[in-house]
């Protein structure tokens, strides 16, 4: 017990830790705090909102910005109203602010998405595709689904915000209307309550973390995850030591490893909250199973890579695949994101 003696108690020092105002985000904070505090180290919850819980009606991809929910937190911790933020890493912009420094990863919590529909299940899968418990799948012209020939035809409303998931979700019922859904877990389940939609999609971690997750939800397997989903991070300003040796105690070396290639490819195909762009990394018997995508925004147009590698092969995993998808028609895709937005 010894060895776990708080090291503050000598400096008298409290470590205030950033958050966002929403359950989730709180109980992410509240997590670091317990770990800071299994290592001995005391520490506060301090809220500051964020723009992008100030702007809950525009989509995420029209407010034409990174780190929409993370610059309030990173300008409180610059300016020493904080000392360390915590993030949702998959908000987090893959190029940090100058004087702020990645201090942890928490270990991966779930990476799928939801999708929680309304009205009776029976009916919905058919209509998706949702054969004997398993998804069935879809050719690359996205024409049919497995033998239900004519369901995948049938209108159906889903709301997100997020790009990636419309862009997916589009890609495989292209028949679909997609509607637009912003705010906090909770704002986002009552509006799907309220709203005349068949189903919405969420992040599995978002909902299961508040232990939200409704009943009538199911995973959406074939939708590979945003980059670094499922991950938290935690930030501190790059001078500030004792932030930094506090929190490098809990980090969680798969995690930040995985994140890192999926991030770094995120970066090399130059995307963000406006780019359909997917990756997902992890640790399979000693090798990195890596799988990423980006889509047209449409949905119509996919490239895509996949690849295992050894460990130490795996350090610049991210950036070859990245290179390997612009030189397969993801250069063309990206191009095409980027003259739509002029």
């Amino acid at each position: 017990m010894s060895l776990l003696l708080p090291a503050q108690n000598k400096m008298g020092k409290i470590i205030r830790i950033g958050t966002r105002e929403s359950e989730l985000a709180v109980w992410q904070a509240t997590q670091v705090k317990q770990l800071l505090a299994q290592h001995g180290y005391e520490a506060e919850l301090v809220y500051i909102k964020s723009e992008g819980d100030i702007d809950l009606n525009t989509p995420l991809y029209e407010m034409g910005v990174q780190g929409v929910f993370t610059r309030s937190l990173d300008s409180a911790l610059l300016n020493n109203k904080i000392d360390i933020a915590v993030h949702s890493m998959k908000d987090v912009p893959t190029q940090l602010p100058k004087g702020i420094l990645q201090a942890a990863v928490l270990k991966r919590g779930p990476v799928k998405d939801l999708l929680v529909w309304k009205g009776e299940w029976e009916e919905l899968s058919t209509r998706l595709g949702f054969v004997n418990g398993e998804w069935s799948m879809v050719n690359e012209d996205a024409s049919t689904i497995g033998n239900t020939l004519t369901t995948h035809h049938l209108p159906l409303t889903i709301a997100t915000s997020s790009i990636r998931r419309k862009a997916q979700w589009l890609h495989r019922y292209p028949n679909s209307a997609v509607e637009n859904l912003r705010g906090n877990v909770n704002t986002r389940l009552r509006k799907l309550k309220e709203e005349n939609w068949d189903a919405a999609i969420f992040a599995a971690a978002g909902l299961q973390r508040i232990n939200l997750r409704p009943e009538n939800s199911i995973e959406l397997d074939w939708m590979l995850p945003a980059p670094a989903q499922g991950a938290i991070m935690v930030v501190c300003r790059e001078e500030d030591d004792y932030a930094l040796d506090a929190c490098v105690q809990f980090n969680d070396a798969d995690t930040a490893f995985c994140t890192k290639i999926e991030r770094e490819f995120l970066r090399a195909l130059l995307g963000g909250c406006s780019t359909p762009i997917s990756a997902y990394a992890e640790v399979i018997d000693e090798e990195i199973h890596f799988r990423g995508n980006i889509f047209s925004l449409d949905g119509k147009q996919k490239a895509e890579y996949e690849n295992t590698v050894s460990i130490p092969e795996a350090a610049h995993l991210g950036l070859e695949a990245a290179e390997e998808i612009l030189m397969h028609g993801g250069k063309a895709i990206a191009d095409s994101i980027k003259h739509a937005g002029k």
